[in-house]
Parts: C-alpha cells; structure tokens; sequence
C-alpha cells in the first residue's frame, strides 16, 4: 500500500508542478462570484495574509513560481492527510 501511496504523490506532484502551469489565469467561479457580489474587497482585508497569493510566489519569475507554489501545495496538502491519518489510526489501534 505504501508504493501505492507514493506513486499518487509522485503523479500529484506532476500535476502541482508541471500541468498546472497551463491553467487559465481567468478567476475561478469563487473568485468570479466574489467580485461580483463585492465580497472581494472584504477579502482582500483579511486577518492572515495568503502564503501563496494568486497562485504563485511572491518575487520570483512567473512560470517558475507558478510550479514552485503547485508543487509546495501538494506537499502541505500531503503532509496534512498524512498527519491526520497517523492521529487517526493510532487511536484506534
């Protein structure tokens, strides 16, 4: 089950880095109901400030951030299941 899991992250991490760089810079329906609605500007005043605003790295060049924020999403989204999941089994062990 383990090579399973990681051969999914490994697939995962392609899609993060590679494929997402061809995704349509257009705003996602949330993003597009928000401005329509005037919920955006509450938004953007959040308490937290975004990691990865718009997708992408702050200071660096645009298709290499975009990879780079890809990838880094994966991996926290990955570490987080992966935490949740130990927690979750060894109580039950």
């Amino acid at each position: 089950m383990k090579k399973n899991i990681i051969s999914w992250f490994i697939v995962s991490l392609v899609i993060g880095g590679f494929i997402s760089l061809f995704a349509s810079s257009s705003p996602d329906g949330f993003e597009k109901a928000g401005e329509e609605t005037g919920y955006i500007e509450h938004a953007a005043a959040s308490i937290l400030p975004s990691p990865l605003p718009d997708y992408a790295i702050p200071g660096m060049e645009s298709w290499f951030s975009s990879s780079l924020a890809g990838i880094l999403g994966v991996a926290l989204t990955f570490g987080f299941f992966l935490l949740i999941g130990k927690l979750l089994t060894g109580r039950n062990q």
